[in-house]
């Protein structure tokens, strides 16, 4: 017998209530299972700034969550977003290793020459199309480090025979090509019989008993100028010295892209007319071993622009084999310095400490008085708020820095990565800030690692808690915070000794905090998202960004243009872990569909009444959520 009720909705409705009716309560009836559900549990710890959620797992968890994800599936699909197409691959095979803002025809064509041709100009290189750059036919996922510091697939990079048979440069005779693979082996064919000995050649050249005191002597971090492919700052590493490796643009046999491929920190980078992406004082030494500058062109600004990077009391150090002199005389060796850069080190208050077959080392004054206490040929200092913010600036022929609060000399610089409170609040931040922060993201590392497995994807039903089993510490190894804040995510990483490390990159529009990053002697660099990154395509294991998204919705950015710079970067079955509002975050989801990437949102409580399912845009956003991707392993062909 039917009941009354029954009756009056028969009556209204008739004997079948229209589809949108259904789904209205479909949505209520989920929308009511999360509100009644929420009163008994918490969900796992939220990364923004403004909250610290406590991580609390209970039964409901797998409810809710896939609650949040019908409800954003039906919200998509409400707004038409489900059925944008996809975008298609690059047809043009030569777009498998593309480089934006590196056309050295179209910098040619624009008047560019003298080398600028091969320097960073996105104004005159855009892509005609948008595209998904599609990895090489037989590319293969990389070893897992540390095997893949040693040994990678040939086909992955673009190199030619006659580039690896012809290299002349001292560790780019490191290579084999074995069938398939290339395999590096550091102690063979280097200068001073290996990498090892020419590491403890310069230890001892700075007064040191071994390179294992370079962080004792306040050596954290090094800019390795035309790094080879990397076997240096592969050495450094093992010795907990960041070492980042740049070099030009290469078409192929490229530097940047086989140290990447390797797992070691690189970027594209030169400073043939601007300034690198890095404030002053930003570096402990700064290493050119056959990198092919001429120091002393453009009246020294290549010199200047070296000691603007370099700390006080860091170090210069230049090896040349090509001027390795016949015989030990004194005079043999002396013979071999070019008197201008001699001359011009001299005014920039540089001392020649060390002199040893082709390699010498400079160092630089602690003295911030001192290059205007030089009266003859004086270089000028630069004006204040020229030193600000160096973003592909013009090179300058002033000097840099000596009028900042982070003038300290490195040797007064603790051994260790973790700052002191005067050392932070140098940086104009304030020490509980900078700890709490920390606290944030030693949190959230360990749910974001739990999640770090392709059983997020299958039917398994795979949640981020600690009764899950985690994946193995080597399981990525390039990783880039696009919005790294304080380096939170990076000194996490390392607490946790996973193999990896951290591209922090600091949004050019957002707070600058990159001196902070690398005086902890983090790897990081300035950049605009609304341009591409100088990197080759496939050479992140994960991309996170916190807050990325909304800093930039007020600007300029295509959004579906950033998402196509994270998938050229990111490698096949790489993974993406965006944290945003919620109204963000269904932008994004339906974007990542657009470009063949697999999703999942997950639902990030704070223990407050939760709003996630209700209709009302304005409470939505007090609600905030992770976003959790993962590329299709797709080859060269993607799964739907």
């Amino acid at each position: 017998m039917r009941s009354p009720w029954f009756n009056k909705l028969s009556h209204i409705f008739g004997p079948r209530p229209p589809l949108s009716w259904m789904l209205l309560c479909l949505i209520s009836a989920l929308a009511l299972i999360a509100v009644f559900g929420s009163s008994n549990s918490n969900a796992f710890d939220s990364v923004t700034q403004s909250s610290i959620p406590k991580t609390i797992y209970t039964n409901y968890r797998k409810l809710k969550e896939q609650a949040a994800v019908d409800y954003l599936e039906l919200r998509t699909l409400s707004l038409g977003a489900g059925r944008q197409k996809e975008i298609d691959f690059c047809g043009n095979k030569d777009q498998e290793n593309y480089v934006p803002c590196y056309n050295v025809s179209a910098n040619l064509l624009a008047g560019f020459q003298n080398g600028e041709e091969f320097d960073r100009h996105c104004e005159y290189s855009k892509l005609g199309q948008k595209c998904l750059v599609r990895p090489p036919k037989d590319y293969k996922i990389p070893l897992r480090w540390p095997a893949g510091r040693d040994v990678i697939w040939s086909n992955n990079v673009k190199i030619t025979k006659d580039q690896f048979l012809s290299s002349g440069s001292m560790t780019k005779r490191l290579m084999l090509l074995e069938e398939n693979q290339i395999a590096f082996h550091s102690e063979d064919g280097l200068i001073f019989d290996g990498v090892k000995d020419y590491s403890r050649q310069i230890a001892e050249m700075i007064g040191l008993g071994s390179d294992t005191e370079f962080l004792q002597a306040g050596v954290h971090n090094v800019l390795d100028i035309g790094c080879g492919f990397g076997s240096f700052g592969a050495h450094l590493a093992s010795l907990k010295i960041m070492a980042i490796c740049i070099a030009e643009y290469e078409a192929s046999g490229s530097q940047v892209q086989l140290a990447l491929e390797r797992g070691l920190p690189a970027m594209i980078g030169n400073f043939i007319s601007r300034q690198l992406p890095y404030p002053s004082l930003s570096f402990g030494m700064v290493h050119c071993a056959q990198c092919g500058i001429v120091w002393d062109k453009k009246d020294g600004m290549f010199l200047i622009e070296a000691d603007r990077l370099l700390k006080p009391g860091g170090y210069f150090v230049l090896t040349s084999p090509k001027g390795k002199p016949r015989g030990n005389s004194i005079n043999a060796k002396k013979r071999i310095m070019l008197t201008p850069v001699d001359q011009f080190t001299e005014k920039i208050c540089w001392t020649l400490i060390a002199q040893q077959d082709e390699t010498f080392i400079w160092q630089k004054t602690v003295d911030a008085n001192c290059v205007t206490s030089r009266m003859a040929d004086a270089l000028p200092l630069c004006k204040e708020g020229q030193d600000a913010l160096s973003y592909y600036e013009p090179l300058k022929s002033c000097i840099s820095g000596t009028t900042i609060k982070r003038w300290m000399p490195i040797q007064n610089r603790s051994s260790t990565s973790q700052l002191s409170s005067a050392e932070i609040e140098m940086h104009g931040i304030q020490s509980e800030d900078f700890f709490e922060d920390l606290q944030i993201w030693r949190s959230a590392l360990r749910n974001y690692w739990s999640l770090l497995t392709p059983l997020i994807f299958s039917d398994h039903p795979k949640r981020p808690g600690d009764e899950d089993p985690l994946p193995p510490y080597n399981m990525i190894r390039n990783v880039m915070d696009m919005n790294a804040h304080y380096g939170g995510l990076n000194a996490a990483f390392l607490e946790e000794r996973k193999s990896v490390w951290l591209m922090n990159v600091v949004p050019l529009r957002a707070r600058n905090t990159l001196p902070l990053i690398l005086n902890q002697g983090f790897a990081g660099v300035l950049h605009d998202w609304c341009e591409p990154f100088p990197t080759y395509p496939r050479t992140y294991d994960l991309l996170h960004a916190n807050g990325l998204l909304s800093l930039l919705s007020s600007e300029r950015c295509s959004l579906i243009g950033l998402f196509l710079e994270m998938d050229r970067i990111l490698r096949p079955e790489g993974w993406v872990v965006l944290s945003d509002n919620l109204g963000t975050i269904e932008t994004a989801r339906a974007l990542a569909t657009q470009i063949r990437w697999e999703a999942r949102v997950i639902d990030l409580q704070n223990g407050s009444d939760q709003r996630l399912l209700s209709s009302d845009s304005c409470m939505c956003l007090e609600s905030f959520t992770d976003f959790l991707t993962r590329l299709n392993p797709r080859g060269t062909e993607a799964v739907d």
